[in-house]
């Protein structure tokens, strides 16, 4: 499991864009975003955690973990 903070994630828009570039990179990938928090749970064996920050900047969205 991957925690990360998205302080920019605000709405629903932005929840599905987190949403679609974390399953870009594996659509199988068990996702729980948590707008209250700004906080993204990640459930995935296949895809490194760099690949996913990537993505999410790639879309707007700039993570880190924790």
């Amino acid at each position: 499991m991957t925690t990360l903070k998205v302080p920019d994630m605000t709405c629903g828009h932005c929840k599905a864009a987190v949403e679609n570039a974390i399953h870009g990179l594996d659509a199988a990938a068990a996702v729980a975003v948590d707008l209250a928090t700004h906080t993204v749970r990640i459930e995935t064996a296949k895809v490194p955690t760099a690949a996913i920050l990537a993505a999410l900047d790639e879309a707007g969205y700039p993570a880190t973990q924790g």
